[in-house]
């Protein structure tokens, strides 16, 4: 049984006059200790998504849909809010993109992360608790790479770097110890040396916890080291997923061959000062979506038939949304 099974999600922001379809019916799964990357350029609607798996789209800006939404086989969209947002809460953790936007401002570091952790493992009477609290987010900041635990509990967000603020977060989410962390480009702003420490504890995390993690990038390159499957998304869309192997060495939509092109490695012998392979365009506002397939406008293999939206194919588990996909050509 899968852990997380969505079958056709869509995203709409609620507009006075019509809805626009942010997230275009999008199906996603993980299993129990999957490490699952979600690739797509910005905009093209991957945090959207993982803002709705957790439940903290506001309600009155966005409509969320889906055939099935189900979590350890429970189907959450029929559930009272409340009784979704306690399971979400307790099995779900997300590392947000902005670390600064996300931390209170008005509060010690130290009082966020004791908060943020739960009462399962705590024991004794409320000042025991409060040591137990203490010593656990010390634990935890330890555990992802901040030393002087001492200054970092005692500053406020402002005080600390980026970087830092990104580690907090992190410890922020692994307090209550969750079935799924959902990672939001967790080393957009970190130097290569920490960012290859946060992926090197996020493995950690999913080979001795058996934590499965959804790991959100714009770089396909850079998390095919750390994911054992890959979901790829352009605006809005679903595109191509299947193993890591397969989506590297095989991929079967032009999307995918782009992003993989448009690679430093791929792009290693060029000469200086030389332009990088990349599709002509750009990835569309949603207030002037293109009929069917959204790549159209874009894509080097484009006909006719790509006014109709692609429906999904399946090869041996490797899935593709294309008229024309690259299938034929290995």
């Amino acid at each position: 049984m899968n852990l997380l099974d969505i079958r056709n999600l869509s995203i709409e922001l609620i507009g006075k006059h019509e809805n626009t379809l942010a997230v275009d019916r999008v199906s996603l799964s993980m299993k129990e200790g999957e490490v699952r990357g979600l690739v797509g350029e910005s905009g093209s609607g991957k945090s959207l998504l993982a803002q709705a798996i957790v439940g903290v789209l506001d309600d009155e800006r966005w409509k969320v849909s889906a055939d099935r939404f189900h979590w350890q086989g429970k189907e959450l969209l029929h559930l009272p809010i409340e009784e979704r947002k306690a399971i979400i809460t307790k099995d779900v953790a997300m590392i947000f993109q902005e670390p600064m936007s996300c931390l209170d401002p008005t509060t010690p570091i130290g009082e966020q992360l004791e908060e943020a952790i739960g009462t399962e493992g705590l024991s004794g009477y409320f000042w025991q608790r409060r040591k137990q609290r203490k010593e656990e987010a010390i634990k935890l900041l330890h555990k992802v790479g901040i030393k002087q635990h001492t200054i970092c509990n005692k500053s406020y967000p402002h005080q600390l770097t980026e970087a830092v603020c990104q580690r907090v977060m992190i410890a922020m989410a692994l307090a209550r110890q969750p079935k799924l962390l959902i990672a939001d480009e967790p080393t957009a702003s970190m130097e290569s040396t920490n960012q290859g420490q946060i992926f090197r504890l996020l493995a950690s995390l999913n080979q001795l916890k058996n934590m499965s993690i959804l790991l959100i990038s714009h770089d396909l390159e850079n998390i095919t080291h750390w994911t054992n499957t890959i979901t790829v998304m352009y605006s809005g869309q679903f595109v191509e997923a299947g193993t890591t192997d397969q989506i590297f060495n095989k991929p079967l939509h032009p999307y995918t061959q782009a992003l993989l092109d448009s690679s430093l490695n791929a792009n290693s012998n060029l000469p200086a000062k030389s332009r990088l392979m990349a599709l002509p365009g750009s990835i569309p506002i949603l207030q002037h979506l293109p009929i069917g397939c959204r790549l159209g406008p874009r894509c080097p293999r484009a006909q006719q038939a790509c006014v109709k939206a692609p429906k999904v194919k399946s090869y041996h588990g490797h899935q593709v949304s294309c008229h024309f996909s690259l299938k034929d050509t290995y």
